[in-house]
Formats: C-alpha cells, structure tokens, sequence
C-alpha cells in the first residue's frame, strides 16, 4: 500500500479481531515513528506496550466506564513525549510526538490492521501516570489502539480543499 492509500483508507476502528499484534509488528511500527520530523533531533517521543497486568491495573484504577473502552483492542500502545520545559520547545515536541503517532497508525494501516487514537482522561490523573511510571515532564499525546479489524467503518466526510486552503499573495 502505498503512503496516499492508507493517508485515505486509515480509519477509526472501535471493534476488533481477538489477536494482539505480535512484537516484529510493533517494533517495525515503532521503528518508522522514530523518522517523523523533530526539530533539533529531540526526538521526544516515547512508547509503552501495556501488557495484561498493566491494562488490569488501568482499568482498576479508570473505572467501569473507561475499563470498556480499554477492552476493545488486543493491543494498547501508550504514546507520550518527554518535555524539556522550555515552551517553545514543548510545542514543537508535541507536534512531533504527534507526527510520529500518525506515522504508527499509517504504517498499521498499510499492514492491514485496524488502529485508534484516543486521549482518554483518565491517563491524565496520578493514579494512572504513577502506574504507568510516566515522569512529571511526559505529556501524554494517544493511547493507541491497534488489532486485527473487526469490520471496515465507512469513510467520513471531510471539509473540500478549498475550505482550508489559503493562498497568500
């Protein structure tokens, strides 16, 4: 699949197939992430494969509620970036962090797996980031879901090109 195929066939997918994605996927996902565009060669970003006693502890602490939503894919990848404090800088890392999570869900698209991106808040609070082991300067920026799909949601409708599109004279 080339990069405009899964930019256009990359969708949200909320039900999957049982299977969790094997390591030499997520390393090979992982692997292409680390190529997204960061100023200063920061290189911010950071990824955590939740195992099942790490998910069980999540949805402990989370709830009822979230503990559902984290059910639904075989695989969660918790993706964060590593702030320096500096302000300007922290929004470039943030973007870049954010680039890179774009990269694993098209690259999890163009192997034929069905992927999520969610900021749940839960991930947010100190029960969750001290379970998680995440620093005080890690921003969390997507839980990822990946697996096998379960269905082929529908394409949604975007905005025409011509209504975010500026050409400046």
């Amino acid at each position: 699949m080339d990069v405009e195929q899964a930019i256009r066939s990359r969708r949200t997918h909320k039900q999957y197939g049982n299977e969790p994605v094997d390591e030499a996927t997520l390393r090979a996902l992982f692997d292409l992430a680390r190529f997204a565009p960061n100023h200063k060669l920061t290189q911010p970003w950071r990824f955590r494969v939740l195992g099942p006693e790490t998910r069980q502890r999540i949805e402990s602490a989370a709830g009822d509620k979230e503990a559902v939503k984290l059910r639904r894919a075989p695989t969660l990848v918790l993706a964060t970036a590593v702030l320096s404090g500096d302000p300007h800088t922290d929004e470039e890392d943030l973007q870049a962090t954010a680039a890179a999570v774009y990269a694993v869900l098209l690259a999890a698209t163009a192997r034929g797996l069905a992927s999520y991106w969610r900021t749940p808040k839960a991930f947010d609070e100190g029960a969750v980031r001290n379970l998680l082991g995440l620093e005080a300067t890690e921003r969390v920026v997507a839980l990822i879901h990946l697996g096998p799909p379960a269905g082929n949601p529908p394409g949604k409708d975007r905005l025409p090109l011509e209504d975010v599109l500026l050409t400046l004279p």
